[in-house]
């Protein structure tokens, strides 16, 4: 571990929050930010689509690499561990005090969510594959952190999407539209709710009172946690429920859904005290609260985190969802340049050097072998791959979509069926960049 990296750490475990009672842009990410946290000091931590893991400090940011994929999730257990979660179907824990991280979970599957019980000493993770993985938390001999596997729970009938301790036991919530309660000494569980469709989000009330719950048909009810009785429903018309959040101190919970409006909902009366549209376009991915409950922090498709005051952001017009670099009306724009805005630049910088993207840059693509961009970490299918990009090979990845093309790749599964597009695309690809084509 570089000396400068773990000294920076060991500063920013014990960090000062940021500001209250301001608007906060927090910049840098290459990517999405599609989960977030705060820490018992104040501390920011941010998740992307950038296959990273941002720590902020006065709006600063130390990165996290240690993630093959989009990083989905971020957890903090208490003040100097940090728990991330991924496409990578990976568990990583990152020792904020020391600088070190290992993976402590393989899921078969996309991990969507991560849950610590303090008091128990025990790690949740809900994963696409339909498992819930436990780990306990232990200190050793050596005063070092180490983790113990745990049972794995199998019940759900599709992918589980959120996880929550009570002292009654474990929830979690599923795409099979259930949620179930779990006994954690014997893995029994059964079905409080069973909505009908996805639950994608889950808040369990610390004192046992209520759960609340988001659902992919935008349903959002407050419950009785061990009956499933309908306490509130606080229902909109807008889908589907992305993200919630909840501070107990203030009786607060935030809901953010795929229109883009954060739903304030007071949780001792149940009712909405405020509704307000964050993003000019795009969802809401992620949501936290600050430690005094002051500021309510979100992440959706920009690059950025955002922090708005509570008690403030009404006065606030829609922030998120602001328009990318070179990215004009659709309408105004050349055909190549909207095929690669839609299809490409979440990922991919056309610049040279290192960005912050989940992928890699594009700068001087015609004529290099696939795999070969220094410092990029690609799966072994690209590394070893014997591809080419030139307009034919570009032609055909977009033609039979990359899951097909080079199956096993990091590559989201995407096409663009028209072969007038794909021209237009790469002729974009080659005048922006002023490339030539290049013998292999």
């Amino acid at each position: 571990m570089n000396r400068l990296i773990f000294m920076t750490l060991c500063c920013l475990s014990c960090a000062a929050p940021l500001a209250a009672q301001e608007f906060t842009t927090l910049k840098g990410h290459g990517g999405p930010v599609m989960g977030l946290d705060v820490a018992p000091t104040g501390q920011v931590a941010s998740a992307s689509f950038d296959n990273s893991v941002g720590l902020w400090t006065d709006r600063t940011p130390l990165w996290l690499e240690g993630h093959d994929a989009a990083v989905i999730d971020v957890t903090f257990a208490g003040r100097d561990l940090l728990l991330t979660g991924g496409d990578d179907f990976r568990v990583i824990a990152w020792h904020l005090d020391t600088g070190a991280h290992q993976t402590i979970v393989v899921h078969k599957g996309k991990v969507a969510d991560i849950a610590y019980d303090a008091e128990r000493g025990l790690i949740a993770s809900a994963s696409w594959d339909g498992s819930i993985a436990l780990r306990f938390v232990r200190t050793d001999q050596q005063g070092q952190t180490v983790f113990e596997e745990g049972p794995l729970f199998k019940g759900h009938a599709a992918g589980v999407n959120a996880v929550a301790f009570a002292k009654e036991g474990l929830f979690s919530a599923s795409s099979d539209g259930s949620i179930r309660l779990w006994d954690i000494a014997t893995g029994q569980s059964r079905a409080i709710v069973k909505h009908g469709f996805g639950v994608n989000a889950l808040v369990v009330d610390p004192d046992g009172d209520w759960l609340a719950y988001g659902a992919v048909d935008g349903g959002t009810r407050i419950v009785a946690p061990f009956t499933g009785a309908t306490l509130a429903d606080l229902t909109l018309d807008r889908r589907p429920i992305l993200a919630m959040a909840h501070h107990a101190a203030s009786n607060q919970l935030a809901v953010g859904d795929g229109h883009g409006f954060i739903m304030m909902v007071d949780t001792k009366t149940r009712t909405i005290t405020r509704d307000f549209r964050a993003t000019r376009r795009g969802p809401v991915w992620a949501l936290a609260f600050s430690q005094d409950g002051e500021t309510v922090f979100a992440g959706g498709l920009d690059d950025v985190v955002y922090g708005w005051p509570v008690a403030l952001m009404d006065r606030f017009a829609p922030q998120m969802g602001q328009d990318r670099s070179f990215l004009q009306a659709p309408e105004t724009m050349p055909n190549g340049e909207r095929q690669f805005m839609r299809k490409c630049s979440i990922c991919h910088a056309l610049e040279p050097g290192a960005s912050r993207k989940a992928g890699p840059t594009l700068h001087a693509l015609f004529g290099r072998r696939a795999g070969t961009v220094p410092g990029y970490a690609y799966s072994p299918i690209l590394r070893g791959s014997e591809i080419v990009w030139s307009d034919d090979t570009i032609d055909q990845l977009f033609d039979l979509g990359p899951d097909h093309y080079i199956p096993g790749s990091k590559m989201p599964m995407q096409r663009i069926t028209s072969a007038r597009d794909r021209l237009d695309l790469i002729a974009f690809l080659k005048s922006y960049t002023h490339l030539k084509e290049q013998k292999p």
